[in-house]
């Protein structure tokens, strides 16, 4: 209060602070008014979806198939509707929290920044103005002339004393203020933020006593509902039997009636001739005793209603070919009341119309097998197709997605098939044919091989690549396997990828991008001989395959593989899991059991260590991929392995082994006793490990496989500075085994460092 006579710098700073202070305050109220009011619309919002799902609940009642519905299942028809309340009592705690915001919080907090700040304000608009009049005045009262006289100097310097009375005034009352205003922000902020948090816990405590209350209901539903699982648990076995037993042989099952056959048939409505005729479904039945065939039109897709029923005597019931009309699986019947007037019907299938046949007692004719062929004829029909797509529909939306009418793609095959038709059929000009049935015989064809365009040889050898490696690594794996592809599969592969290509390069318009033609053409040109799960779950990678063929087609058959390219390995499996490294404190020894060898070591020869087995490429691929366990050497010298040697000699290797304290036993792996049972031990002879029988007191030793080398069969990379990182193919010079079990050690590229013993092979 003193500093307002003085109104020295400092003092004005000082106002400066707590007006900069103020201002911030105001910035933040307004900022939080806001978010508040945001919130208050969010809760209403999220109360109104709440009480939508509720209403939702409320409305859907359970329709249970039987007689009856038992106790559990009523209890469970009524839980949607104790939800329902439940979610409604608890809305209306959620409008009063949201009630209590705008009174709580909103309400004090806009009172307090409109009076109280509004109020500083003000003062600081007073207190500045007085502050320009006061030094102004001042300022000006001291040009005075000295020579005025004395009774007007003595009236300026009363006039002045006032003024600056004034000022001193206004000037305590505005410090007053600013004094006032920074100790009740204190609490008149955080006291509506205090009460809109008791609401907040009020509600979240009301949530909780209506859990508590709800509680002893579900609990009784839960056994409501674990005694309905109960049961479905023990009738879907026998249900899924009875399913089964019927779709093994679904016409040894027929509902027992008094038709000899029914079933739905398309019937051929004869109109006009401008107008053709019409095929509508009709559900027909047939009593062989009475010869009356029926027939109701029905049609599922207009809601299921029946049209009139119409009966007739059959005549005679005779087969038609697909060369006398333009569908397949149809037959004629005649009644006897409209003799020379045949009715043409059409079945579902071939298996269908036998079955229509043999109980109608029509005749039937062997049909005409549809077998596709990488002949002359076949590359006439794929390059046909391809030019009239792209010259017709490159550019149409979802090409190869969309799919043609089944009945107008068999008869365009039969005419592409046919030497006689073949070069009658226009594509490329004809409007009788849309692109999507073009599109959709190119693929019938491809499905139609005797076997898929891959091949089922190599398709499980393009499905590894494709799991595991660097992209790299995947272009030039199935760049080598494409160049395996018998000739004509090659040629025929060729066309249809550049076409793709060419497909995929209008995917701005057409939207057929080289994922979509993966997903596309990846079971048309790949499937694997037999079906199985694991077949099922390689779908995606067959896809892969097919983008890797499109994206890159120009290098694949354009230039030859590279010769020194590894030739991929036929597993489908993943790369192993890398060993796990040990850790080891300074100083102690690693202990590690001896792991059992193949017993049949040729040991017998003195040399008989310098003729390993070289090439194990696909032989020992099982030893690489199998969880069969993988020997764990010792590098270790002779004078460190007494007492936990291998009793072997000439005579007795394949019986016996020892444990770690030097006690003989039989051998448990049997199964070891021929050198191919486990060919990955010759090829993974410890350095320096000895073979010794106390019995005789002869020992043998197999000599040290030091400065070997290995090629990785799985990409690997690197989680610590001293393994080594690597892709398929890569060649490890002077490998040698390392003291961390299931791990080598060997250069790459002048780099030594540790590789995954289950990840190479030794060349």
């Amino acid at each position: 209060f003193s500093d307002c006579y003085l109104d020295s710098p400092w003092f004005r700073e000082r106002v400066r602070a707590h007006e900069a202070e103020l201002e911030k305050t105001n910035k933040f109220i307004k900022e939080l008014l806001k978010d508040g009011k945001n919130l208050i619309a969010a809760t209403k919002n999220l109360s109104a979806a709440q009480r939508k799902f509720a209403h939702s609940l409320r409305d859907f009642k359970f329709e249970f198939i039987g007689d009856a519905e038992t106790d559990d299942e009523r209890y469970i028809d009524a839980s949607l509707h104790e939800f329902s309340n439940f979610l409604k009592n608890l809305e209306e705690q959620r409008e009063i929290l949201a009630l209590s915001v705008t009174e709580t919080l909103i309400k004090p907090l806009e009172r307090f920044r409109k009076e109280q700040l509004g109020a500083v304000k003000e003062e600081k608009k007073k207190f500045d103005k007085e502050t320009e009049k006061n030094y102004s005045l001042l300022e000006k009262h001291l040009n005075l002339s000295a020579k005025k006289k004395e009774l007007q100097l003595q009236e300026a310097d009363n006039q002045v004393e006032q003024n600056r009375k004034h000022f001193y005034e206004l000037s305590l009352e505005y410090v007053c203020k600013l004094q006032e205003i920074q100790e009740r922000k204190k609490f008149e902020c955080v006291e509506p933020v205090l009460s809109f948090f008791q609401g907040l816990f009020t509600f979240y405590h009301q949530g909780y006593e209506l859990a508590k209350d709800f509680n002893h209901y579900k609990m009784a539903l839960q056994i409501n509902i674990q005694n309905t699982r109960n049961r479905f648990e023990g009738t879907r076995s026998e249900v899924e039997e009875l399913m089964n037993k019927i779709r093994r042989n679904p016409q040894e099952h027929k509902r027992a009636n008094n038709f000899t056959m029914e079933g739905y048939l398309y019937v051929q409505e004869k109109r006009p001739a401008p107008f053709g005729s019409s095929w509508v479904k009709h559900y027909c039945t047939y009593r062989k005793e009475t010869k009356k065939f029926t027939m109701i039109p029905f049609e599922h897709r207009s809601g299921g209603k029946a049209g009139d029923e119409e009966l007739f005597v059959l005549t005679y019931c005779t087969k038609r070919n697909t060369d006398t009309i333009d569908r397949r699986f149809c037959f004629d019947l005649e009644a006897s009341d409209r003799p020379g007037v045949p009715v043409t019907m059409q079945a579902f299938s071939e298996e269908d119309r036998k079955l229509w046949m043999e109980a109608l007692d029509g005749k039937e004719a062997v049909s005409d097998v549809f077998c596709a062929q990488l002949d002359k004829i076949g590359f006439t029909v794929i390059k046909k197709c391809i030019s009239a797509v792209e010259t017709r529909g490159i550019n149409d939306q979802g090409l190869y997605r969309v799919v043609g009418v089944s009945s107008k793609v068999q008869r365009l095959l039969s005419l592409l098939m046919d030497a006689k038709t073949c070069n009658e059929v226009d594509l490329e000009n004809s409007v009788d044919w849309e692109v999507k049935t073009i599109t959709s015989a190119m693929k019938q064809y491809l499905r139609s091989l005797p076997e898929p365009l891959m091949t089922y040889e190599l398709h499980g050898e393009f499905i590894v690549p494709a799991k595991s490696g660097s992209p790299e690594s995947r272009v030039n794996a199935v760049h080598f396997l494409v160049h395996k592809l018998p000739e004509k599969n090659k040629e025929m592969l060729e066309i249809l990828v550049k076409h793709l290509a060419n497909v995929s390069k209008h995917a701005k318009r057409n939207l057929m991008t080289v994922a979509n033609l993966g997903v596309v053409f990846g079971p048309t040109l790949m499937r694997p001989q037999e079906e199985t799960v694991a077949a099922i779950m390689d779908l995606k990678f067959q896809n892969i395959v097919v983008e890797i063929l499109i994206e890159h087609h120009e290098k694949i058959f354009k230039t030859l593989p590279d010769a020194t390219f590894p030739e991929p390995i036929s597993m489908s499996v993943s790369p192993p899991n890398a060993p796990p490294r040990q850790s080891r404190r300074q100083g102690q020894r690693i202990k590690r059991p001896l792991a059992v060898y193949n017993l049949c070591l040729e040991l017998d020869d003195a040399d008989s260590h310098n003729s390993p087995r070289e090439d194990t490429s696909t032989g020992s691929m099982d030893s690489l991929s199998s969880q069969s366990p993988t020997p764990a050497f010792s590098s270790s010298p002779p004078g460190l392995l007494d007492g936990n040697h291998l009793i072997m000699d000439s005579g007795d290797l394949a019986g016996w082994t020892t444990n770690l304290s030097g006690q003989s036993r039989p051998s448990m792996v049997s199964w070891m006793n021929t050198p191919s049972a486990n060919p990955a031990v010759t090829n993974t002879v410890p350095s320096a490990f000895f073979f010794s029988n106390p019995a005789t007191g002869s020992h043998k030793a197999v000599e040290s496989i030091a400065q070997r080398k290995a090629r990785a069969v799985y990409p690997c990379e690197a989680e610590h500075s001293s393994e080594l990182s690597f892709q398929i193919g890569a060649i490890f010079e002077d490998v040698q085994f390392s003291r961390e079990p299931g791990w080598l050690e060997g250069t790459l590229n002048g780099k030594r460092g540790l590789i995954p013993q289950n990840y190479v092979q030794f060349l």
